[in-house]
């Protein structure tokens, strides 16, 4: 057999071991991959929980006991039942917005396009532009 087939631009002979190698590295890869989507949106389901948990605990404990009470009593109640419903779940939807954001770009991006084969990061510095541009 002579060349690499075409795949992958590999030169000289096929070596069937080392692409039995090179094949699980990669099955290994996307198993792990497959576990770490999973995980993500586990996540965010588990975000999606709280909140629903945190919206029931809020309203039984504290807008149906002003419900009981007297007007005085229930407009209190409602205010803070008001604030706490600004401050944790509205903050805790942002959160869960963010973090499914940041998960399609991080996760899904990098596991579909990134290689990591490229060249050395070079970092920007004026210092190299103004010496390349003193040569």
């Amino acid at each position: 057999l002579g060349g690499g087939g075409g795949h992958g631009g590999h030169d000289g002979p096929f070596d069937f071991g080392n692409e039995m190698v090179h094949q699980s590295i990669h099955t290994i890869e996307f198993a792990l991959g497959c576990i770490s989507n999973t995980a993500s949106y586990l996540r965010l389901w588990a975000l999606s929980l709280a909140h629903a948990e945190l919206s029931e605990v809020l309203w039984t404990m504290v807008l149906q006991k002003g419900f009981k009470m007297n007007a005085g009593v229930l407009f209190g109640a409602f205010a803070f039942w008001a604030v706490l419903t600004v401050a944790v779940l509205l903050i805790m939807e942002g959160l869960s917005a963010f973090l499914h954001a940041l998960r399609l770009h991080w996760v899904e991006f990098q596991s579909k396009f990134y290689e990591g084969e490229g060249r050395a990061v070079e970092f920007f510095s004026f210092e190299q532009i103004l010496k390349a541009e003193e040569a």
